[in-house]
């Protein structure tokens, strides 16, 4: 069976932020560390069309965000359960929702922007073909920390 793509719904949205979370620094990730993060996660207006639930064997396993930011420039953001992480699935699990964005949609160019400490993720979306383009330092979680800006050309 395959990944399934599919737009997230409040109760998978609240499953997501109140029971999914990760141990040591990747709490980093937890929903309810950032509150405004968590009001715009909860809010179906917010989330639109663009946050999409991705299940296995019709099970909750990560979500999706694709956003348009230029004429076939999207970013995403996306998460895996945290009982999944840090066990050898995230390339495919990459994969998939690389290969949901440019089915559905019209791309030249996927960026992404990730903590610099996650270097798990970042060997990840190296391996995938992400480059790196710059650092930058964004306010989150209560404190400042620093950020890598990726992309991929399709």
């Amino acid at each position: 069976m395959a990944y399934q793509f599919r737009i997230m719904t409040q109760e998978q949205a609240e499953n997501i932020a109140f029971n999914w979370h990760y141990d040591g620094e990747y709490s980093f990730y937890d929903m309810e560390s950032d509150k405004e993060d968590l009001e715009e996660f909860l809010n179906p207006e917010t989330r639109g069309n663009s946050t999409y639930a991705v299940t296995f064997d019709c099970n909750l396993i990560g979500f999706f965000v694709v956003n348009k930011v230029a004429d076939r420039i999207f970013d995403i953001g996306l998460g895996m359960s945290p009982n999944l992480t840090g066990k050898g699935q995230g390339l495919q699990f990459l994969k998939a929702g690389m290969d949901f964005v440019q089915s559905n949609y019209t791309v030249e160019k996927i960026t992404l922007s990730v903590a610099t400490f996650n270097q798990r993720a970042i060997k990840v979306y190296k391996r995938f073909g992400f480059i790196d383009i710059e650092t930058f330092m964004q306010e989150t979680n209560g404190c400042t920390f620093e950020f890598l800006s990726m992309e991929y050309n399709c």
